[in-house]
């Protein structure tokens, strides 16, 4: 799984400048089926290949909305500020999702996003990409399909920190992550978390501890392997039988 996050050190210019029907990723945040006329055309109106370093931010909250980003490689956050001034994380983000499209209604962007490790995103001027919606119908089927997604994800997050239990959070979290990682062609058992277990309680309204204990009773359960941020899921049937309710995780 390595090679999606590795970016290369090469300054060759032309490796910058993959066209995005070559990209390895082209089949998850482009629509299949575009003739070649349409490719070319969409290809034109890709901006700049934008190197993310860890830690570093895409945008902040309230940042003038132009772009949208196709994640070409990485992994990121997003999160918002609390009053206090404490990150709330709402979601991550990998390799073949768009990002900015929280922007579209207000034209201000509403939440802020750091890269977890170095990345590369594909910069898509909206303008630019509102145009070609009216001459490629199937292109403008595919946007509202992604829009739907990204509805559909923050729904269920909103079911994470609302009716779940400890486990169930964790549990879903992983199988959720599985499955991501699954549609893009790698393993969706064993794979490495990109974010820290800090992060991870942020997100699921958990604390550290919590999280670590959860890790320990899952372990020993035999359900799941670990090695330092090295994942591998032993009983993934027991994990998404446990997220959705229909099984039950024994005490320590």
């Amino acid at each position: 799984m390595s090679e999606l996050h590795l970016i290369p050190r090469t300054t060759d210019l032309q490796a910058m400048k993959t066209s995005c029907v070559n990209c390895s990723m082209h089949q998850l945040c482009l629509p299949m089926g575009l003739n070649d006329n349409d490719m070319s055309r969409l290809d034109e109106i890709i901006g700049r290949r934008r190197r993310i370093a860890r830690g570093e931010s895409l945008y902040r909250m309230d940042d003038p909305f132009r772009n949208l980003y196709a994640i070409r490689l990485g992994h990121f956050k997003t999160y918002q500020l609390n009053p206090g001034g404490e990150q709330q994380i709402t979601g991550f983000q990998m390799a073949g999702e768009l990002m900015g499209m929280d922007a579209i209604s207000t034209d201000r962007h509403h939440c802020d996003v750091a890269a977890l490790e170095d990345s590369e995103v594909c910069e898509i001027p909206f303008q630019r990409l509102e145009e070609l919606f009216g001459v490629i119908p199937m292109l403008l089927r595919h946007f509202h399909r992604m829009m739907s997604q990204e509805i559909t994800r923050e729904q269920n997050a909103m079911l994470l920190l609302g009716n779940m239990r400890a486990e169930q959070r964790f549990a879903a979290f992983l199988v959720n992550l599985s499955s991501r990682y699954a549609v893009r062609g790698y393993s969706s058992t064993s794979f490495q978390l990109r974010m820290s277990r800090e992060d991870i309680g942020n997100y699921l309204g958990l604390t550290i501890e919590s999280i670590s204990r959860l890790v320990s009773r899952f372990k020993k359960l035999g359900w799941m392997q670990v090695d330092k941020r090295e994942i591998r899921l032993i009983e993934p049937a027991r994990l998404k039988a446990l997220a959705a309710g229909t099984e039950t995780c024994p005490l320590d």
